[in-house]
C-alpha cells in the first residue's frame, strides 16, 4: 500500500509539470498585454515598456518559464502583477470561503444522493425511481448559475429567509457562517447530487442481482440490512470513483457559484485574475486546483481497499 501511494505521488510530478507548461504557454501566447492593462489608457509607450521590463515580460518566453519554474520549485508562486501580494498569500486569504463551500456541498451531496440512489434502485421501474432519474436529468441540464439565481429569487428575495449575497467567516459564529453558505451549497450540489444518485442507482442495481444478495435474503435479513449491509457496500467502489471524478465539477462550479453569490473565495479570485490578465495568480491557482484534484483521486484510490478488501496494490 505504501509503495502504491509513493508511486502515485511520483506520478503527480509530470502531471503538474505538464499543467504548468500548458497554462504558461496559453497565457503567454493569448492576445493582450498585461503591461498595457496595468499602465492604463493614458500611458505612453515609454511607460508601458518600463512596466514590461519591471515584470520581466521583455525577456524571451523560454527564459520567463525557466525563471518562473525555478521559483516554483522553491514554493514561490510569484507575486500578483496588480496588487504585488504573493500568490500564496492570496490563496491563503481566499481559501476558507471556497473550502467551506466545497465541504458543505460535498456533505449535502453525499447525505442526499446516496440514499436517493439506493431507494431508486430498490424501487426500480416505479414512481420513486422515475422521479429520481427525472431529477438527475434536470440537475445535469440546468446550469449552476441558473439554479443559483432561481434560489436567490425564491428564498432570498421573495421569502426573505436568506441573504442575497456575501460571506460571513466562521470566526463570527457558526450559524451566521452556515446561513450564508446554505443557498450557494444547494445551487452547487444540484449537478453533483444528480451525478452520484444516478451512479449509485446503477451500481446497486447491478449488485442486487448477485448470488450473495439472494443468500442474504434467504438467511432472513431485512431489506434494509440487505441494501445497506451488502448491496451498498459492494457498490461503493464505482460510487467512490465518481465522487473523485466529480471533484472536477465541484472546482469548476465553485468559480461560477462564488461569482453568483459574491463569495470572496478562490473562484472569484480566478475571475478577477483572468480579467486583469494577472499571469502569476492564474498560474498559481491552476496549479493549486490541479494538485487538489490529483490528491483527491489519490485518496479515492486508497479508499478502494477499505470498501473492497479484495483490491490490493
Amino acid at each position: 500500500m505504501l509503495a502504491f501511494v509513493l508511486r502515485r505521488l511520483l506520478a503527480t510530478i509530470p502531471v503538474l509539470v505538464m499543467v504548468a507548461v500548458v497554462v504558461f504557454a496559453i497565457l503567454r501566447f493569448s492576445p493582450g498585454d498585461p503591461a498595457i492593462i496595468m499602465a492604463g489608457d493614458g500611458a505612453t509607450p515609454e511607460q508601458v515598456a518600463q512596466i514590461r521590463q519591471t515584470m520581466g515580460l521583455d525577456q524571451p518566453v523560454a527564459r520567463q518559464f525557466l525563471i518562473w519554474g525555478g521559483k516554483l520549485l522553491q514554493g514561490d508562486l510569484g507575486k500578483s502583477l496588480m496588487s504585488g501580494v504573493p500568490v500564496t498569500q492570496l490563496i491563503g486569504q481566499r481559501l476558507e470561503p471556497s473550502l467551506s463551500l466545497a465541504v458543505l456541498t460535498l456533505a449535502f451531496t453525499l447525505l442526499v444522493a446516496i440514499p436517493l440512489g439506493v431507494l431508486a434502485a430498490w424501487r426500480q421501474g416505479r414512481l420513486l425511481d422515475r422521479a429520481v432519474m427525472g431529477f438527475s436529468v434536470l440537475g445535469f441540464s440546468v446550469p449552476v448559475f441558473v439554479t443559483g439565481y432561481l434560489l436567490i429569487w425564491v428564498f432570498a428575495i421573495k421569502l426573505g429567509w436568506f441573504n442575497v449575497q456575501g460571506y460571513t467567516p466562521l470566526a463570527r459564529g457558526f450559524w451566521p457562517f452556515l446561513h450564508r453558505l446554505i443557498l450557494p451549497a444547494l445551487a452547487l450540489s444540484t449537478v453533483y447530487v444528480a451525478l452520484i444518485a444516478r451512479i449509485t442507482r446503477t451500481s446497486v442495481i447491478e449488485v442486487m442481482g448477485e448470488d450473495f444478495i439472494r443468500t442474504a435474503r434467504s438467511k432472513g435479513l431485512t431489506e434494509t440490512g440487505v441494501l445497506l449491509g451488502h448491496a451498498l457496500r459492494n457498490a461503493a467502489v464505482p460510487i467512490a470513483t465518481v465522487v473523485g471524478v466529480g471533484v472536477a465539477l465541484l472546482i469548476s462550479g465553485v468559480v461560477v457559484t462564488e461569482s453568483v453569490f459574491n463569495i470572496p473565495g478562490l473562484g472569484r479570485l480566478v475571475v478577477e485574475a483572468v480579467l486583469a490578465r494577472d499571469y502569476p495568480v492564474i498560474q498559481g491557482l491552476t496549479l493549486f486546483f490541479a494538485f487538489v484534484y490529483v490528491f483527491i483521486n489519490l485518496v479515492v484510490d486508497c479508499a478502494y481497499t477499505v470498501f473492497d478488501p479484495r483490491i490490493r496494490y
